[in-house]
């Protein structure tokens, strides 16, 4: 079975949530339709938000997280139940993905759920090898998952000038 194309945004480095919702909104305005799932994000951004209400139906914004309490402060029992909060939002891009419901999908800091035992490396290769050929996927995060390099299409990473360059 072909593959649709299969995006990275990663590293220590800003600008992969913008790259990757930059290239969503461009292929929203020519008429394809997106899928935006985020994972993790700052809770006190209202306003970007609102600002997604404005572009559907072609882009879509979705977050599980129901705690407004940023993820490292929540207490043990909280982050249990933010974790099942997640891997709804995970099975909801499964879904997304087999369904064939959108034309793009952005799974926004979903790499930097590995770096904290939410996600494996494995459910992530499912979800790369779920993407229909008629559909393109965008993850973002700052862990650069190394070992999905080879199931991709393009790697960009993402680098601070204060990183050492390797």
């Amino acid at each position: 079975m072909n593959k649709g194309k299969i995006h990275m945004f990663c590293g220590s480095g800003t600008g992969k949530t913008s790259a990757a919702l930059g290239k969503g909104i461009r292929e929203a305005s020519a008429g394809r339709s997106v899928i935006v799932i985020q994972f993790l994000k700052e809770k006190n951004n209202e306003q970007a938000a609102e600002y997604f209400k404005r572009l559907e139906p072609e882009l879509r914004l979705f977050r599980f997280e129901k705690s407004p309490v940023n993820y490292e402060s929540l207490t043990e029992s909280e982050r249990e139940d933010e974790c099942r909060n997640i891997k709804n939002g995970l099975n909801f891009a499964r879904k997304v993905l087999v369904t064939e419901e959108c034309d793009i999908v952005i799974l926004d800091e979903i790499l930097g759920l590995t770096d904290r035992g939410i996600v494996t490396l494995e459910e992530l290769r499912g979800l790369i090898d779920a993407v229909p050929e008629s559909m393109e996927l965008y993850l973002t995060g700052t862990s650069r998952c190394e070992e999905l390099w080879p199931f991709v299409d393009e790697v960009t990473v993402m680098t601070s000038p204060r990183d050492k360059m390797i």
